[in-house]
């Protein structure tokens, strides 16, 4: 059944539209979106899909096909933040409080979501709740508000209601990607540039390992590192970890004393610089020299970030030995993800010796499948 027809068999009525928002992977640039700095993020085919109508009795009912239970049931003026009794339903509610805290006239809403976006997996499942809210509610409401304006208040309510101080990265994303395109996003100003990325023109392929390792964000690791980074800031006197030159790198790190901090501004910094170098390289048409990019990456999210775990790190491993151009880690990590960059005719090699790595250690079969640069959030119908 369709998620129109399942919204009717719920509420009884037609909805008056159906929207879509997708997931996204990263492909370069991590834990810099919560340092003002530059991300390459792309959208994924995987989507969450939600039908809505509007309501005027301040009644917020929320519904997912893909969670056991019935019908969540909110009050719009009871909605309290890190409230903590919600559970899946705090993304969607908390894009609702969001925007009237912001001043916008939202007076309930009646929503059934399905989404094919993997959960825990790194690859965004939360924005893309709360982005396919936020345009459906902007839409029917009439609040005229921008892509860039809607992530925004999408990331809000994961920083503020749901609790998790992520970056603007996903969000972003998942309001304003365009198919066959990377995301160049620079997080301070939300300027974005769409760089594109036809692999599959150039004979090569972005394979996603999911390692079916879940993780939680909001369990005080993402938050410790980014006090870490704003602590090291503070430190060099720069408003942002972005503003450290990457050619004065040596010299800001001597000038912190805690081993900790030095090793978050190392990987903040140095990221940046590695996100430039990708954007250089894909104006050069020199796509392949990404891979080795990739795989300093992940070196640096292990060694100096230290969010990677064993799965993640013998997913790149054995990719990069099976013949991969490079890979990585992406996303908050402690499990989720990661991406490789392969000769499209050596990608099945590739990710049958990933699960082969896999089988031996012991660890549940990934899921792998290819990255494919996709279409932002829109309106599917109504």
């Amino acid at each position: 059944m369709s998620v129109t027809g399942e919204f009717e068999e719920l509420y009884g009525v037609e909805p008056e539209g159906v929207w879509a928002a997708p997931g996204r992977v990263n492909l370069i640039g991590e834990y810099t979106d919560l340092n003002d700095g530059f991300v390459m993020p792309m959208a994924l085919p995987h989507t969450a899909v939600a039908a809505v109508a509007r309501r005027t009795d301040g009644a917020l009912r929320i519904h997912s096909a893909d969670v056991e239970g019935g019908v969540v049931l909110l009050d719009l003026d009871s909605l309290e933040p890190l409230s903590g009794d919600t559970g899946w339903a705090a993304y969607p509610a908390g894009v609702a409080w969001a925007l009237r805290e912001a001043g916008h006239p939202v007076t309930g809403a009646d929503i059934h979501i399905s989404s094919t976006v993997p959960t825990g997996a790194g690859l965004s499942s939360s924005a893309a709740l709360e982005v396919v809210t936020a345009l459906a509610l902007n839409d029917l409401f009439g609040l005229g508000l921008s892509r860039p304006e809607l992530a925004v208040l999408a990331q809000r309510a994961e920083n503020a209601f749901v609790g998790v101080p992520c970056g603007v990265m996903d969000q972003m994303a998942s309001a304003c990607s365009v198919a066959g395109h990377a995301l160049h996003l620079d997080t301070r100003d939300l300027s974005c540039r769409q760089v594109p990325f036809d692999l599959a023109a150039r004979g090569l392929r972005l394979l996603v390992v999911d390692t079916r390792v879940k993780h939680a964000l909001g369990d005080g690791a993402y938050a410790e590192r980014r006090a870490g980074c704003e602590a090291g800031a503070r430190a060099l006197g720069v408003r942002a970890l972005r503003d450290v030159p990457y050619a004065h790198l040596s010299e800001a790190l001597a000038r912190l004393d805690d081993e900790t901090v030095r090793r978050y501004v190392r990987h903040v910094v140095s990221d940046n610089e590695r996100v430039v170098r990708t954007i250089a390289l894909l104006d050069a048409g020199d796509v392949r020299a990404v891979g080795p990019v990739l795989t300093e990456g992940h070196v640096s999210l292990r060694d100096d970030l230290r969010v990677s775990c064993a799965e993640l790190d013998l997913a790149v491993e054995a990719a990069n030995a099976a013949g991969a151009l490079g890979a990585r880690m992406t996303g908050g990590g402690f499990g989720g993800s990661a991406v490789v960059l392969v000769e499209s005719l050596a990608a099945d090699a590739v990710a049958a010796a990933v699960e082969k790595a896999f089988a031996e250690a012991g660890y549940a079969a990934p899921g792998i499948f290819p990255a494919v640069p996709s279409e932002g959030a829109r309106r599917l119908s109504g």
